[in-house]
């Protein structure tokens, strides 16, 4: 029996229980989603993934990856998990959608299988992998595609919400998420969509190479991408007693790219990849691991050195041999011609020196530096190891000084620009600036520290802290120079600072500017200029402090004109604000130096009317200024400073140019104090520096100073003073150069030479009498006869961007632009009589000449869009070539005393091509397993018939949309003709063959992509006359002038040539047969110098005596009447057809300058009348798209006359009248200034 206060409690201990069991069949009812593996259980996937590279258009050629297995998943603690994959098959496709399939690479799985049946262990918690381990030995390449296998773990599930984002670590790197998700209640079933923006990622897996010399342009994004992708990941989530399980994992990739905008077309890659969960097992036994590893986490891992090149699949082992045997043909293959067939083996040879070791390099120096062809190969291709053991091997050449200064220049130069941009190499590099072999050549010094600098720059632009330590040794230069006042010094070591663009220099170079230091205030205008100029790469880099350093020297009015226009270039590079643009305007308003007001002025304009992206808001701020300063330098002439400039730029090809030229003046005086020409490419979202060229003439302008009879002009007058004075070297000044000139390259300073006193004596001793000079050992050689060789092959650009797909795989685009150049020359000379005491004995020699060679170059450029690993590649890929070859085969003759050449060829007896053009676009696959069964096919059928139909297919208007387009057409036109010489046996012929496939709405992209073929080639024809040789005849000045040839010069020029009837130049064109009359054509110039008028006459015949076909063309210039008239006419004795020309500026001076142009034509052949026809239908439709209006009206037969009228400053009007139609436009902008010459010379 129960004590009493027991059975009291009962109901409450009922109550009690109930509650419980109440509680624990809730939480057996509770559904969890969150993403969870037993560690008890073992999880058996399947698994597929496929990669399609094409165009996403039937009937095209795609390539394509395939590679399935099956894997399982075993706990093996509460968070660590090993994976273990088998049945591993890889297929690849290649050929035309719909008729090609994939087909099993059964070397490829064997290899793949042993790799992957290695243990891969993770850690996995609450949907996130976060560790995974392997064996050391396991490739980066294997370990990537089981990263792609183990994402479809990877999700963050949140049950609250429907709909989310957020930042989160992915394969693709650490990216923006959007989430949508929907539950099925009755199947305890979460399906969860996953949409992950590849291009807008916080961190990406991406790398990028090669274009690090080209600046990003932001607003030229915002016109259009060259790029996009995005991927949707689909997954089922069960609910289970311990969490979610993922029973259905897909995944969706799309990578869209075009060398232009993707709206105008696009090459597509589309990963595809689905795991099915096909049992789940109770573990049996503990999981063996083995040693492994951490390998990081799931996001994507770039190989160094960026793996392959990715348009060619190469075993790499045991590379000597295979480098040495490679070297070896291409030298042998391109002496005598440039064989075009081996050209990719340049790449081949580049791929193989990469994968060896420095030992092996040292190896191969020592096997092939002994001959001359080897030697040159090797060595130019080894600068294209990108790493440490290029820069150890060529420390050991400049310490054993094994290598001359030309060679040592010309490898520095590549290496250094080549170089992987890493801290760590930069260290090395700068033991270069301490060997002594350095500085054993002025040149290569220079190339030295410049290429040093320019290393900086690559390096800067990749870390996030540029360490001062790299720098050091340029500050330290510069420093030294500034305190030892050596102008040579200061000046290169502002220059490699200037191609470093160090944030950190900027302190020492402001010891060099006026106003910052006071040392710099007594520097020469040189050097100062230099250190202005040492500023343009920080301007990109810290605008804003470059902008206060700039706009203090140009508003010192007490500084040379010169710096101040230098300091404003500067800060226009900047891309200042409004605000700082009006500060500049109110400056100028009260400028008294025009110089400055004028160059500053024409820069503000210029750049007003730009159409670049990058100057897209500082164009409206230029804008705002020119209108206030319009009225005060608006008019100033072109003896003034100014900027010119052209730019355009498309949209739709996401490509545009820009070229400027700066004229910089101080004072009077023709010659200009600097030139300066630059020319810039921007392209797919880049700018990119091509070439700019710098001469500072300073030196010079003084040196016309001091020349007595120098009118500063340039004149006759002034050369002969100019060669008199240089003569006398030892009174040049020694040191300040006449003449000073730069060289950048993708705004990287490459050479820069100075015309001082010791280069003139150079000069002038090796042109005048020495037989210690090089020019005589020259003439010596000749006459015993040379022969020369040289090859050159180039990897002239190499730009990879890589990021991974969903698949673990890297797609890749890369562009690769190689060129080898081969010029072989024989040549002796017989000279009668030859020099003993001095070379200008050989203007009283008869000279003979004889040569044969050839000289030839081939160009291969090739874009690659699609998958590339060590062990396969599949994608798109574009491969052009251009061959130009030049044999010849000559002997050249000169009579003493006489101006009077003969040039003799051999006729032409085998068919020459010249220059050829061929680019194809193919569907490319490769395993490294099966090197044999590597398949290109072209991406367009070569059996299609012109004109065929294609289905509607995808295209990319918009970001991450789709939509439907038109059908299509496949183009195929085809050209060939000759151009026959029956005179002298040759006929010049081209052919030319292109196949497109035909969008309206793919444009521009449809240009590009296909077939090419175009070729100029020279071919035998039967002649008249059997031709022993072809001979050139040259008479320079004083000819008899011919009776027959004098009837034909026309009125105008009668009176003038009776005082010198003889022509300025004549020359004959001749075919030479034995025991038979002379056959050819002649041309005869005439020129006469008058007071008032120049006249020109050229007259072309035929050298047959029954022979009456002529050419007479004549040119009068009126300098008197501003008015130029000219003649063409031709047929039988210069009488069939004519055509006139008159060109009158006689309005040059009314208050609205203006020009008046006219064609007129009395008689012209049929197919002229054909062209005039229809440009007559064409003209009226043309006019009115380009803004002219148009009136009907009756004006001069035969005669076509266009009126230009500068009716503003900022623009013009042109009329244009035709026999029946009259078209005008009034303010037709102007690129440049339209100014005229003012009295104002306040300046000088």
């Amino acid at each position: 029996m129960m004590p009493k206060h027991v059975i009291a409690l009962q109901p409450f201990i009922m109550r009690w229980l109930l509650c419980s069991l109440f509680v624990a069949w809730a939480a057996s009812e509770t559904i969890n989603y969150e993403p969870t593996l037993n560690f008890r259980k073992t999880y058996e996937y399947k698994y597929e993934g496929v990669v399609n590279v094409g165009r996403g258009i039937a009937d095209l050629a795609e390539a394509g990856v395939k590679l399935q297995c099956t894997f399982r998943i075993t706990g093996v603690s509460l968070q660590t998990f090993l994976l273990q994959i088998s049945d591993v098959e890889f297929a690849e496709l290649n050929g035309i959608v719909g008729e090609s399939y994939f087909q099993v690479s059964p070397s490829l799985s064997k290899h793949l299988t042993a790799e992957l049946n290695r243990p891969f262990t993770f850690e996995y918690s609450k949907g996130q992998v976060v560790d995974i381990k392997t064996g050391p030995e396991v490739s980066n390449t294997i370990v990537n595609i089981v990263r792609g296998i183990l994402e479809f773990l990877h999700v963050t599930v949140k049950t609250t919400q429907r709909v989310y984002e957020l930042n989160e670590l992915g394969i693709h790197g650490v990216c923006h998420s959007a989430y949508a998700v929907e539950e099925n209640t009755a199947d305890k079933e979460l399906y969860v969509t996953q949409v992950v923006d590849i291009s807008n990622c916080i961190q990406k897996a991406a790398v990028y190479s090669g274009m690090t010399l080209a600046e990003e342009s932001k607003n030229s994004k915002q016109r259009g991408e060259n790029v996009i992708a995005t991927v949707k990941y689909a997954y089922t989530v069960n609910s289970t007693d311990t969490g979610g399980v993922i029973t259905k994992a897909s995944a969706e990739e799309r990578h869209h790219f075009s060398p232009f905008n993707v709206k105008g077309g696009n090459t597509k890659v589309k990963a595809t990849r689905n795991i099915v969960l096909l049992k789940v097992m109770n573990t049996i036994g503990k999981p063996v691991t083995g040693h492994v590893k951490s390998r990081g986490n799931l996001m994507y891992k770039v190989e160094k050195g960026l793996g392959p090149m990715p348009v060619l699949l190469i075993n790499v082992t045991n590379p000597v041999s295979k480098i040495s045997d490679l070297i070896k043909h291409l030298a042998e293959d391109n002496i005598y011609h440039v064989n075009s067939a081996t050209s990719s083996n340049i790449l081949a040879l580049i791929q193989l020196l990469r994968k060896t070791t420095y030992d092996n390099l040292e190896l191969l120096w020592a096997q092939l530096s002994g001959n001359a062809e080897h030697r040159r190969w090797f060595l130019d291709t080894v600068v294209e190891v990108t790493d440490e053991r290029v820069l150890k091997f060529l420390r050991s050449r400049f310490k054993a000084e094994d290598i001359s200064a030309n060679e040592a220049g010309q490898a520095i130069l590549l290496a250094f620009n080549h170089l992987s941009a890493e801290p760590e190499l930069a260290e090395m590099a700068k033991e270069f600036l301490t060997i002594h072999f350095s500085k054993s050549h002025f040149l290569l010094w220079n190339t030295v520290v410049l290429s040093y600098g320019s290393l900086l720059y690559r390096m800067c632009a990749g870390v996030n802290s540029c360490p001062v330590s790299t720098v050091q040794p340029l500050l330290d230069m510069a420093t030294n120079g500034l305190n030892k006042n050596s102008e040579a010094e200061m000046v290169l070591a502002l220059k490699a600072l200037g191609n470093a663009g160090h944030p950190l220099s900027i302190k020492t170079i402001l010891k060099f500017l006026p106003g910052f230091s006071v040392k710099a205030d007594s520097l020469s205008t040189r050097v100062q200029s230099e250190a202005v100029q040492s500023l343009r790469h920080l301007a990109v880099r810290d605008p804003n402090s470059v902008q206060d350093i700039v706009l203090t020297i140009f508003a010192d009015r007490t500084l040379p004109a010169e710096i101040r226009m230098m300091a404003s270039t500067i800060l226009l590079e900047t891309k200042p604000p409004v605000a700082l643009i009006s500060a500049v305007a109110e400056l100028l308003l009260q400028e008294k130096d025009l110089q400055v007001g004028s160059f500053i002025y024409s820069q503000l304009r210029a750049i007003s009317r730009s159409r670049t992206p990058d100057n897209q808001y500082l164009s409206t701020a230029c804008n705002i200024a020119v209108k206030v300063l319009a009225q005060k330098f608006g008019r100033l002439s072109y003896r003034y400073s100014k900027a010119l400039r052209l730019d355009w730029f498309h949209d739709d090809f996401l490509t545009g140019t820009s070229s400027e030229l700066h004229l910089l003046r101080n004072g009077t005086g023709a010659i200009p104090t600097q030139i300066i020409s630059k020319g810039k490419l921007h392209f797919i979202g880049r700018i990119l520096q091509l070439v700019e060229v710098g001469v500072h003439t300073e030196g010079l302008k003084e040196l016309f100073a001091d020349i007595p009879g120098s009118t500063g002009h340039f004149g006759k007058a002034d050369f002969t003073a100019i060669m008199r004075k240089l003569l006398d070297w030892k009174s040049l000044p020694r040191n300040k150069p006449l003449l000073s000139a730069y060289l950048r390259i993708f705004g990287q300073e490459v050479s820069f030479l100075d015309l001082n006193q010791d280069v003139v004596q150079l000069i002038i001793k090796s042109l005048t009498a020495s037989k210690e000079n090089t020019i005589w050992k020259i003439i010596q050689n000749l006459q015993k006869g040379i022969s020369w060789r040289w090859t050159k092959p180039y990897l002239l650009l190499e730009t990879r961007f890589m990021q991974p797909t969903c698949l673990g795989l890297p797609v890749e685009m890369s562009k690769y632009y190689t060129a080898l150049k081969a010029i072989t020359a024989n040549a002796k000379a017989v000279i009668n009589t030859p020099p003993k005491e001095n070379l200008r004995e050989l203007l009283h020699a008869d000279i003979s000449l004889q040569t044969d060679g050839f000289s030839g170059a081939t160009q291969d450029f090739i874009v690659f869009n699609g998958i590339n690993t060590d062990l396969f590649q599949c994608g798109l890929q574009l491969n052009s070539r251009t061959v130009t070859a030049l044999p010849w085969k000559i002997e050249l003759k000169k009579k003493a005393k006489e101006w009077n050449f003969e040039v003799n060829l051999d006729p032409c007896k085998n068919a020459t091509e010249l220059l050829s053009v061929n680019s194809n676009i193919y569907a490319v696959s490769r395993n490294i397993e099966e090197p044999s069964s590597a398949k290109m096919t072209p991406m367009m059928p070569e059996n299609t018939n012109t004109k065929q139909s294609f289905p509607k297919y995808e295209k990319v208007p918009d970001r991450f949309m789709f939509s439907q387009v038109e059908d299509s057409e496949i183009i195929h036109p085809k050209l060939q003709f000759c151009s026959e010489s029956i005179v002298f046996g040759t006929a010049f012929c081209t052919r030319a063959e292109a196949k497109r496939a035909h969008y309206l709405q793919e444009y521009p992209l449809y240009y590009f992509l296909g077939f090419t073929e175009v070729s100029f080639h020279l071919e035998p024809v039967m002649s008249i006359n059997a031709i022993e040789k072809i001979q050139v005849q040259i008479r320079v000045g004083r000819d008899k002038l011919k009776p027959k040839q004098s009837q034909m010069i026309t009125p105008t020029l009668t009176e003038g040539m009776i005082a010198a009837p003889d022509p300025v130049i004549s020359v004959k064109l001749l075919a030479i047969s034995p025991n038979e009359k002379l056959l050819g054509y002649e041309v005869a110039a005439y020129y006469t110098l008058a007071r008032q008028r120049n006249d020109m006459e050229l007259i072309i015949s035929e050298v047959a005596e029954e022979g009456n076909w002529k050419i007479c063309a004549d040119l009068s210039v009126d300098r008197t009447q501003e008015e130029a008239k000219g003649h063409f006419k031709w047929g039988a004795e210069c009488q069939s057809y004519e055509i006139g020309l008159n060109i009158s500026g006689a309005g040059l001076t009314d208050a609205k300058p203006s020009i008046n142009a006219g064609v007129n034509w009395r008689e012209v052949p049929s197919f002229i009348q054909v062209i005039g026809k229809r440009m007559r239908e064409y003209f009226p439709g043309v006019s009115y798209v380009m803004g002219f209006s148009q009136k009907h009206e009756k004006n001069t037969d035969h005669e076509v006359s266009v009126d230009f009228v500068a009716s503003s400053q900022e623009g013009f009007d042109v009329k244009v009248k035709t026999p029946k139609l009259t078209v005008y436009r009034q303010g037709i902008p102007s690129p440049f200034e339209l100014v005229v010459d003012e009295s104002d010379d306040s300046d000088d």
